[in-house]
């Protein structure tokens, strides 16, 4: 199953959140625009909705176009991605979420 935690955005934000205890996530973001893009993404868990860790820290750098992930193999309930840099012309940030069907 394939979730998108933030599409196609352009300006610092927090994505909605994703649910399901499902283990063995792959988390990917993107960062695409003109000239040399940057951004920094935060994946967050958390059981309560309240309290949020970080799972993972996803820095991005290219020419036109950069991408980078990694994988989780912990159950929370809810995870969300949280947007804290984004830079260059038309910058623009998607991040997806995989998981295995139990």
């Amino acid at each position: 199953m394939i979730a998108k935690l933030l599409d196609n955005v352009s300006a610092i934000t927090i994505g909605d959140r994703a649910s399901g205890a499902s283990k063995d996530r792959t988390f990917q973001a993107t960062v695409a625009g003109t000239g040399t893009v940057g951004a920094t993404v935060r994946i967050e868990a958390s059981n309560d909705m309240i309290g949020w860790v970080t799972l993972g820290t996803i820095t991005l750098s290219g020419a036109t176009m950069a991408t980078d992930g990694f994988p989780s193999e912990t159950a929370w309930e809810y995870v969300r991605a949280n947007l804290t840099a984004i830079s260059g012309t038309g910058a623009r940030v998607t991040v997806t979420m995989g998981s295995r069907n139990a």
